[in-house]
């Protein structure tokens, strides 16, 4: 209590400036005039995250920049050089921050909560946050094969057995090839790198230990070489063991440079340690010329002493009855294939958006990559974790996962009942109390609706979403908190609470006649039917968020004004390389953003949505990922993690909806089925599908019928209850609407509309 009465802000005051620095009070005052006052100016997670991130780029902008003879990870190598595209002027920059090749791909097991990720580069990083391992050739004659300083490399992921990493490059005569991947070996999983080298001459093939990763420096303060000379122990605890005997070793500290320029030292170094933390060492093994070398390096993930052993879960038992696809087109098939295992990955409890800057919990992220897991199939997955939501549920019912974000109860309730419809299942009873709390906080929350004002009975100013802007009063937040309420009220039917049920049902429409209300006062201010992010703002790449009432809460009409004059504006003004550019905060092109605006446009039946899935494919890594946001010019990430779980949920989610979505009481089906997949005689298919219907397995072919050409489109369906309306639109052709136990239906090719 004593800091109330304490002169604390004259104290700040006078010290800033006896020392020559500006007023803070003064500087905070003056940005807070920029957003709507609120309770929560910014959630102290993300001022923890941003902290984190620049704490590290501080130290980077003190050692990169000044050792530039050091081999650095790619990013760097592109960032620092002046002649590339992703070149940032470094001038009054207080900390460097990988801003241009954000991109790097996650190796695991299911349900083990260690992701090791790989850059584009094949640079290894076992642990998070951790230091990294790299594979060069160096040859007697002294040319070399460093990845990271490569322009030309082949990379791609592989999944049949497990999820691997391949890392192929070729330099005149010196060939370097990687696969990493995680194993679990006698109980312990074992983030594993086979290593493939071969030169022309004699060359020895190099497995280096960095102290960065792809978000910069991590620290490495001492290093041991086994008495057998087979393995490291890196700083005291951490395991690397190699498959064959180290042939030449080094090690250099901070001070000697990096262990690059010692490659060719006659005396070996076999230990040693740096204050500074920034420690290299290569172990050598000869190539012998003409003769390709094979080397298995594996690190533990796990302690090698611990007493219980990790339950090893399998890749075929994870996905076993998942929805499966197969289509034409290669490379979507692959980005669904690739975006299946991204969500296994991502889910071992909790989901994460990420492996890396991203491997934390957010109820907005949770909740649309567990829609992707329900509607791939992987109901257990999406139920463990749904489980695990009370836990972050304060006494007066806040589904807390940041303080200031007014989504989140929305969003939870939304997904508890998306669980419940396309499973048919009524809410677990452990869930019943939180979705009762959960809705009566958002009825609590808003702001009196008799007020004069365009935010009456909205939810109060909050940070939102993150990259919509300054604090303001958002319709995203509005939007969850509607369909939150009406996802409540079909949870207490289901559940047998009829009272709450109707309680919960007229307290969501009065929230939306609220919102309609100030949509109305809005379309008086703006000369037009849109929906801007707030009441107060004007259109604006903030607007994207308010396309939610379209997808995927479906609160409109498909053809509702407002959201195509919305998607229309953000077509026309927010697009760069044809994906949507979030300019604020992003400030990069946003894949599952992008997908949000497809979605609109297929649930219109507006063919521009194909034409935006392109884009978001073309925009992949060649492991099929995308990061938050996306470089302009490099195409690399720019924003976020680097492998971005909610993007590979979206890509699902959009694969689903072009073969099988719900609209109402309807079954739509084929509505996003592309042309030019049909030109094959190939079969398309998609299923087991889980709708709020019950399950669908669709399957589309192409058919010659003398001539004539024909579409027959066939479906089993194991339905919660009665067979819904199915109609088939397929696109180009004339809608169908079939009779009530109809399995299959031929459409003519000539029925064009």
């Amino acid at each position: 209590m004593w800091m109330k009465w304490l002169p604390w802000r004259y104290l700040v005051r006078h010290a800033a400036r006896s020392h020559g620095f500006i007023d803070p009070i003064a500087l905070l005052a003056s940005l807070h005039r920029f957003a709507q006052p609120s309770e929560v100016g910014e959630p102290i997670e993300l001022l923890r995250a941003g902290v984190v991130l620049h704490a590290r780029g501080l130290i980077n902008s003190r050692i990169i920049q000044h050792n530039l003879d050091w081999l650095w990870p790619y990013w760097v190598e592109r960032q620092f050089d002046p002649e590339d595209d992703a070149f940032i002027p470094r001038a009054f920059s207080i900390t460097h921050i990988n801003l241009t090749h954000r991109n790097w791909t996650a190796i695991g097991v299911p349900d083990f909560e260690e992701l090791p990720i790989v850059d584009p580069r094949g640079l290894v990083t076992p642990f998070w946050d951790g230091w990294s391992l790299d594979c060069w050739i160096v040859s007697d004659d002294h040319r070399q094969l460093l990845p990271s300083r490569q322009q030309n490399v082949t990379q791609h992921l592989e999944y049949e057995q497990e999820v691997a990493v391949q890392t192929d490059m070729v330099q005149d005569d010196l060939i370097l090839r990687s696969r990493a991947y995680v194993q679990i070996r006698s109980g312990i999983p074992q983030c594993l790198l086979e290593i493939s080298a071969e030169a022309g001459g004699a060359a020895w093939l190099v497995v280096a230990l960095r102290p960065y990763n792809p978000e910069g420096i991590s620290f490495v303060h001492d290093l041991a070489l086994s008495k057998d000379r087979r393995g490291w122990t890196v700083n005291g605890e951490q395991q690397v063991i190699f498959s064959d005997t180290v042939e030449r070793h080094q090690i250099s500290t901070y001070c000697a440079g990096d262990v690059l320029l010692h490659l060719h030292d006659r005396q070996e170094e076999e230990g040693g340690d740096c204050n500074v933390g920034m420690l290299t060492g290569a172990a050598l093994f000869r190539i012998q010329p003409g003769q390709p070398r094979m080397l298995s390096v594996s690190v533990p993930l796990a302690d090698l002493k611990a007493t219980r052993s990790v339950h090893a879960v399998s890749w075929q038992s994870s996905l076993k009855g998942h929805c499966a696809l197969r289509i034409t087109d290669h490379r979507f098939q692959f980005l669904y294939d690739a975006a299946l295992r991204t969500l296994v990955l991502h889910s071992p409890n909790e989901v994460y958006p990420g492996p890396y800057t991203y491997k934390r919990f957010w109820f907005r992220d949770a909740a649309f990559i567990i829609h992707g897991l329900l509607c791939s199939g992987m109901i257990d997955r999406a139920e463990r974790a749904l489980h695990l939501f009370a836990q972050r549920q304060t006494r007066g019912g806040y589904f807390l996962s940041q303080e200031g974000e007014w989504d989140s109860n929305g969003e939870a309730l939304w997904i508890f009942c998306r669980f419940c419809e396309m499973t048919g299942r009524p809410p677990h009873p452990d869930w019943l109390d939180p979705i009762r709390r959960g809705g009566r906080w958002i009825v609590r929350k808003r702001t009196d609706e008799k007020k004069e004002s365009l935010h009456a009975g909205l939810l109060p100013a909050g940070f939102s979403a993150e990259h919509l802007g300054p604090n303001d009063y958002y319709y995203w937040d509005d939007f969850w908190g509607v369909a939150g309420l009406q996802a409540a009220s079909r949870l207490m039917h289901m559940a047998g609470d009829g009272k709450a049920a109707a309680g919960f049902a007229e307290e969501a429409d009065a929230f939306l006649l609220a919102i309609e209300c100030s949509l109305r006062q809005v379309a008086l201010r703006l000369h037009q039917q849109v929906l801007p992010a707030s009441p107060y703002r004007r259109l604006d790449a903030g607007a994207i968020g308010s396309l939610v009432i379209g997808y995927p809460l479906q609160l409109c009409a498909p053809e509702d004004p407002r959201l195509l004059n919305t998607v229309n504006f953000l077509l026309n003004n927010c697009m760069v390389q044809g994906g949507f550019f979030q300019d604020m905060i992003h400030s990069g092109i946003n894949a599952y953003l992008t997908l949000h605006m497809a979605q609109v446009l297929l649930r219109a039946g507006d063919s521009r949505y194909f034409e935006l899935m392109e884009v978001v494919a073309g925009l992949a890594s060649p492991t099929g990922q995308w990061p938050e946001a996306i470089h302009p010019r490099t195409l690399g990430g720019c924003m976020g993690d680097g492998q971005h779980s909610w993007a590979a949920a979206e890509w699902i989610v959009m694969i689903r909806n072009c073969f099988v979505r719900e609209e109402g009481n309807c079954l739509i089906l084929g509505a996003g089925i592309a042309p030019q997949w049909l030109d094959s005689t190939d079969a398309l298919s998609f299923g087991p599908a889980p709708t709020s219907f019950g399950t669908i397995q669709v399957t589309i072919e192409s058919m010659q019928v003398g001539t004539r050409e024909k579409v027959l489109v066939t479906w089993q369906g194991e339905w919660h209850a009665d067979p819904p309306p199915i109609e088939v639109r397929l696109p180009g052709l004339a809608p169908h609407s079939v009779r009530p136990g109809q399995q299959s239906i031929e459409i003519e090719k000539e029925h064009a509309s």
